[in-house]
């Protein structure tokens, strides 16, 4: 693979992981079969070097040198001072310079491992990239990767502890669904028992662990299955964190095609809210923190450690749904725009009113919402 600049950087990341350096251990997904991604279709999967990968630490940590040497701290980023640090280095070095002043200025506490799965490079390659990070960056409080039910389990507990004594932190898995009928749905390559599995050993090891849910995963015919599965299957890991993201789909998605023929009804709002209420209510015996840090979610304020916080979740998914059907329409506009992040900020005149008006110059109504808010989506994914 040619390389047009010294320093690669994968696609995606978790949305916990914005202020994050990122380090790209591997290209792309090595399974690229599940039916809800478009990321990564049509490109190859490959296991980078690890010489590869520590020449680009080293690289990143010259570039910090230079630049704590000239910025006292963020506050001191002029944009003369960082002209000047673009004329002194190579041309194929500017993105690893801009990498490395996004994390200084993000205040360098934290990197993720790209791309989809981490792990695939090994335990023992990884414990070495860890290392070197830990090395080079000893200020580091925490090192994140994704990583599939799969992976964790061919790896064992053996290679997931070495990772985490060589500095590893946290893992971000998509377990999705916990139901086996939607998980064969959209092509997972993982069952229930798969994740539950892998989410316990993962834990059992003191790795901090993620596990994301999609709502409305399954359609219409399926969300309740989905809901109460899902809730079971994270009640026999209790993982620190349950993030929530909602299906949203464009048509680079295999299972767009799917809901087009009918052969799954989507969910819209309404029905997420009430799949929610399901899932939540379902959730016992844990002391997991449920996350919406997702823009896609309808709620940013649909947060909480359970079981304390599962009484406020709620009530906000009851609020939501009690509305008429005209503030429910103007709340999920008012969200969509980046208007209203919670039920509250309908309390704003200003903002409510200019939600109203776009309402009404828009022409939308029951009739059409749920198409106007399904494009609006699609400039997120």
């Amino acid at each position: 693979m040619s390389r047009l600049f010294a320093f690669e950087v994968g696609p995606i990341r978790p949305p916990s992981e914005a202020r994050s350096l990122m380090i790209r251990v591997t290209r792309n997904c090595q399974w690229n079969r599940c039916s809800f991604c478009p990321v990564y279709k049509n490109k190859e999967f490959s296991v980078r070097s690890v010489d590869e990968i520590i020449s680009e630490i080293d690289l990143l940590d010259k570039h910090l040198s230079n630049i704590r040497a000239t910025f006292s701290s963020p506050l001191d980023m002029t944009s003369d001072k960082i002209w000047s640090l673009t004329q002194k280095i190579e041309p194929m070095e500017l993105v690893a310079l801009d990498y490395a002043l996004k994390w200084y200025n993000d205040g360098m506490q934290s990197v993720f491992l790209q791309d989809a799965d981490a792990l695939m490079i090994g335990a023992n390659n990884l414990a070495i990239v860890l290392n070197h990070l830990r090395n080079r960056f000893p200020w580091i409080e925490r090192i994140t990767t994704y990583s599939r039910s799969s992976t964790i389990l061919k790896m064992g507990q053996d290679g997931l502890r070495e990772l985490k004594e060589a500095g590893l932190n946290r893992v971000h898995v998509g377990l999705e669904s916990g139901s086996d009928e939607v998980l064969k749905i959209i092509k997972k390559g993982a069952s229930k028992a798969m994740h539950i599995k892998a989410g316990v050993i993962t834990m059992a090891v003191g790795l901090e662990l993620s596990e994301y849910i999609m709502p409305g995963l399954g359609g219409k015919g399926l969300s309740e299955v989905h809901a109460k599965e899902s809730a079971d299957a994270l009640n026999q890991i209790n993982p620190d964190f349950i993030r929530l993201r909602p299906l949203a789909l464009t048509n680079r998605a295999p299972l767009h095609s799917e809901f087009e023929s009918g052969r799954l009804l989507k969910c819209n709002d309404i029905d997420i809210a009430q799949e929610l209420i399901m899932f939540i209510e379902a959730l016992e015996g844990i002391t997991s923190i449920v996350v919406s840090d997702h823009i896609l979610n309808l709620f940013a304020d649909l947060e909480g450690r359970l079981p304390d916080g599962k009484k406020h979740m709620l009530s906000i998914l009851h609020a939501f749904l009690e509305m008429d059907s005209e503030k429910q329409i103007l709340y999920r506009i008012g969200r969509r725009l980046g208007l209203f992040n919670r039920l509250d900020d309908m309390d704003d005149a200003k903002k409510m009113g200019r939600v109203k008006q776009i309402v009404v110059d828009e022409g939308i109504s029951s009739e059409n919402i749920d198409m106007v808010i399904d494009r609006l989506m699609e400039r997120f994914i």
